[in-house]
């Protein structure tokens, strides 16, 4: 009896990384060993900075609220806690696209937190 081999798994599972590695340079794009190599290296990048880039978003948004809320005389730190103590609920997403979009009702927003 013939020995059994894993030939057509073993090749789909070579076969995927190499279209995985498909556009890479070198010989990274081709030969196993170093397509899986940087494979794996770009799927621990992707995972990590997904997170970071949730990171990355709030930093804008908290540069543009600092831009406009001194543009109102307030400061990024004094806009966040006169909003708290005038239990204004609303997330720095929204006042960031306040502030690009409708500057008129960002400073009614400020205004509102700054007289509490």
């Amino acid at each position: 009896m013939p020995r059994a081999t894993q030939r057509v798994p073993s090749r789909a599972r070579r076969k995927k990384i190499i279209a995985a590695a498909a556009g890479y340079f070198g010989r990274k794009k081709n030969v196993f060993k170093l397509a899986k190599m940087a494979v794996d290296r770009a799927r621990q990048f992707s995972y990590r900075d997904r997170r970071d880039k949730k990171g990355e978003a709030r930093r804008l948004w908290i540069v543009r609220i600092n831009a406009a809320s001194r543009m109102c005389g307030l400061s990024y730190s004094r806009l966040i806690a006169a909003l708290n103590k005038a239990s204004i609920e609303i997330d720095r997403k929204i006042l960031a696209e306040l502030a690009i979009s409708d500057f008129a009702a960002f400073q009614k927003i400020a205004e509102t937190a700054k007289a509490a």
